[in-house]
C-alpha cells in the first residue's frame, strides 16, 4: 500500500511540472542574443537577436522583434521579423505584422494590412493550398 502511494505522488509530480505538451516563452521585457533552438512549441513576445529553430510551431507576438533567420514547423506571425523564414507548414502573417526577408514555405497566409518585403518560394505542390489576401499589403 505505501508503495502504491509513493508511486502515485511521484506521477502526480511528475505530471505537474513537465507537462506532456511543452511551451517556451521569451517574455515581452526579455532579450535574448544568441540563438534559440527548441523542440516544442514556443511564444515569443520579447525580443531575440539570432535565429530561431523550432520543431513545432511559433507564434511571434505583435510586440516581438526578431533579428535572424526563423525555422519552425509551422508559424503565426503578429510581429516583425527581419530575416529569412523556413516553415515547413502553415506560415501565417498576421494583420500589421512586418516581415523583411525571403520566404519558403509550404503554404501561406496572408491577412490584410501585413507587411510583407522579400521573396516568397512554395516548397509544396498544389496550389490550392496557397490562401492570399492583397488587400493593403505593401509588397
Amino acid at each position: 500500500m505505501q508503495h502504491m502511494l509513493r508511486k502515485k505522488i511521484k506521477n502526480s509530480l511528475k505530471s505537474s511540472f513537465f507537462p506532456a505538451e511543452s511551451l517556451s516563452m521569451i517574455a515581452v521585457n526579455m532579450q535574448i542574443t544568441g540563438n534559440v533552438d527548441a523542440d516544442h512549441d514556443m511564444r515569443i513576445d520579447g525580443r531575440i537577436n539570432g535565429y530561431v529553430r523550432c520543431k513545432a510551431k511559433v507564434v511571434i507576438g505583435p510586440e516581438a522583434l526578431v533579428n535572424g533567420d526563423l525555422h519552425a514547423a509551422n508559424a503565426d506571425i503578429f510581429g516583425t521579423v527581419t530575416g529569412n523564414i523556413y516553415v515547413e507548414g502553415l506560415l501565417s502573417l498576421r494583420s500589421k505584422c512586418v516581415i523583411n526577408g525571403n520566404l519558403t514555405v509550404g503554404s501561406l497566409d496572408i491577412q490584410p494590412d501585413a507587411d510583407f518585403s522579400g521573396k516568397c518560394t512554395m516548397t509544396q505542390q498544389g496550389s490550392s493550398e496557397l490562401s492570399v489576401s492583397l488587400a493593403g499589403l505593401k509588397l
